[in-house]
């Protein structure tokens, strides 16, 4: 029998979630037993040659599953079935796929959001590309290309954010100085940037100086918060007292998590310059600018040089 694609592999690796799996690597002989594969299947490798072709279906069978709310991951590398899981096996479903998650509001307001967010975090202008599956057959191999490199690097993203809240915390704080250096900040040099002390910091953590004087500098606070934990004015308010004190005009504040509306509507209304980063941009932003992420493989996609057939 052949080696499952991914869709097919969602019911087995979520049945062996359930009988006590708790990573990917655990689910594979449940999946190799189920289809009888042989071990030149076993074995096969992508075309990367980085790991199976099996592991790499599975891992993203894991990943849908996750997005429906089928599986949580309460660590890194570490995935458990939730009760909404349990429900659907009871259920006697006789497959799992996209179209079967359909049915759950956090698979759907993924596939939105995963469809509507360019390289950068910023939104795109294209509902219609809120259920690209149902629109496989009418688009160009250009746009299926680019929605699969979108979906790659939405999956990517939550790795990154799953890496991130497992960092020692002064650690965090020195990635987001390397973030903002990466991005060009001090002249995109190391040395411009310096961390405060880990106590008495009075609420910055990180200081960026735009000029070899130091008479312009980003102050920056990271706060590393579980994902429904947002950050409420208060906390910007504190900020915004610790930039006072220090005779700052610019400020950044990153959170693993999110900010309240009342977060964002109070920023906007001071005279300071505060840019917010939450989880989701922060992940987009650490893979634009290859911060703790590294290239896989590159495709190159050519055209005629028309220039030379004139």
């Amino acid at each position: 029998m052949a080696i499952p694609d991914f869709q097919t592999a969602m019911l087995p690796v979520l049945r062996a979630f359930a009988n006590g799996a708790d990573n990917v690597s655990s689910v594979l002989p449940a999946i190799i037993a189920e289809f009888s594969l042989t071990s030149d299947e076993v074995e096969e490798l992508i075309p990367s040659g980085r790991m199976t072709t099996l592991q790499s279906r599975a891992h993203w069978a894991r990943t849908y599953l996750s997005k429906a709310g089928l599986l949580t991951s309460p660590a890194r590398n570490r995935h458990v079935i939730t009760d909404a899981g349990r429900k659907l096996l009871d259920s006697g479903v006789a497959r799992i796929d996209m179209k079967t998650l359909e049915q759950y509001s956090e698979y759907r307001n993924w596939r939105a959001i995963e469809s509507s967010i360019d390289r950068d975090g910023a939104t795109l202008l294209h509902p219609s590309r809120a259920h690209p599956d149902a629109a496989l057959n009418v688009q160009t191999p250009d746009e299926r290309i680019e929605q699969d490199f979108n979906s790659i690097e939405a999956a990517l993203s939550d790795e990154v954010l799953s890496a991130i809240v497992t960092m020692d915390p002064v650690k965090f704080e020195r990635l987001i100085l390397d973030l903002l250096t990466k991005m060009g900040y001090g002249a995109g040099n190391i040395a411009n940037s310096q961390m405060t002390k880990t106590s008495g910091d009075g609420g910055i953590d990180g200081i960026i100086n735009e000029d070899k004087l130091g008479l312009d500098a980003v102050y920056n606070q990271a706060k590393r918060y579980a994902p429904e934990n947002k950050v409420s004015r208060p906390a910007l308010q504190a900020f915004v007292g610790s930039l006072t004190g220090e005779g700052a005009t610019k400020g950044v504040f990153v959170t693993t998590s999110d900010f309240s509306k009342e977060a964002r509507d109070y920023v906007e209304k001071v005279q300071h310059r505060i840019v917010l980063i939450n989880g989701t941009r922060l992940a987009r932003l650490m893979i634009q600018n290859e911060v703790g992420v590294r290239a896989r493989k590159i495709y190159t996609l050519r055209s005629v040089d028309e220039d030379y057939f004139i």
